[in-house]
């Protein structure tokens, strides 16, 4: 069942993105070679909590930390411990707040350090540019399908992999609520949810540099892994529709 939102609640949502927003680019500039993705995730506590928000991932049952911290080949769910950042790492930071009762999701993918790798660069780029292109498809009147085809074909014209089984999702009073929000499109678009307001999506690009098969990392509950240990990365913004307009909210 979707949760449409209303003009308050969309209100509330907009000040708790607004504050993982700031965490966020704060938390960044702070990543260097060198560090484990623990000292990472208690800075990122840190952070959310001085702007006036509560951690969100943390209400998951069973994950305890403020983050997900995947490392190359890591896709998603990875949290946080004490493997040691390399330069030339690609790291993603996937974060959420929680604020009046209301979750806001987002997450990043960029290198570590200041080594610059054309190949890695496209691909980071290619995923930053394919969410753009994505949200501008989630107005009133269109279907979530506009949004997965654009993803789909973003990722796969520029050589990717999309992760299929792993998609975007509604977002409010909990983390993950209806609807998901695939990476491709799988039915006719009219097939799929028409759009209209009071929607708010976490709106998620999940793509790899070799394949679309995933795995669980051995050894770790949480975290999947590409199948071939190509890199992978995640770009994430929570959006909300109204008739309006849409707004990016994180």
């Amino acid at each position: 069942m979707i949760h449409y939102k209303d003009a308050t609640e969309i209100q509330i949502m907009k000040e708790g993105g607004t504050k993982l927003r700031e965490a966020v680019r704060l938390l960044v500039p702070t990543v260097r070679p060198g560090q484990t993705t623990q000292e990472i995730d208690k800075k990122a506590q840190e952070l959310i909590l001085s702007q006036g928000a509560e951690i969100s991932f943390n209400r998951v049952k069973g994950y305890s930390w403020t983050t997900c911290l995947p490392i190359n080949e890591q896709v998603v769910h990875t949290p946080p411990g004490k493997r040691i950042l390399k330069e030339g790492d690609v790291l993603t930071i996937d974060i959420g707040a929680y604020y009046r009762g209301f979750h806001t999701d987002y997450a990043t993918t960029f290198i570590v350090g200041t080594s610059k790798d054309a190949k890695t660069d496209k691909f980071l780029r290619v995923g930053k540019e394919t969410l753009d292109r994505a949200i501008l498809q989630a107005k009133v009147g269109n279907y979530l399908g506009n949004i997965s085809e654009v993803i789909e074909d973003g990722i796969y014209s520029n050589g990717y992999h999309i992760i299929e089984q792993l998609t975007g999702h509604g977002v409010g009073h909990e983390l993950h609520e209806d609807p998901f929000v695939q990476g491709y499109l799988d039915k006719n678009l009219n097939e799929t949810l028409k759009i209209r307001a009071g929607l708010v999506l976490a709106i998620e690009v999940i793509y790899s540099m070799g394949t679309e098969h995933i795995a669980n990392e051995k050894g770790n509950n949480w975290s999947i892994v590409t199948a071939d240990e190509s890199l992978s990365a995640c770009f994430e913004h929570t959006v909300a529709i109204t008739d309006k307009n849409t707004f990016i909210l994180t």
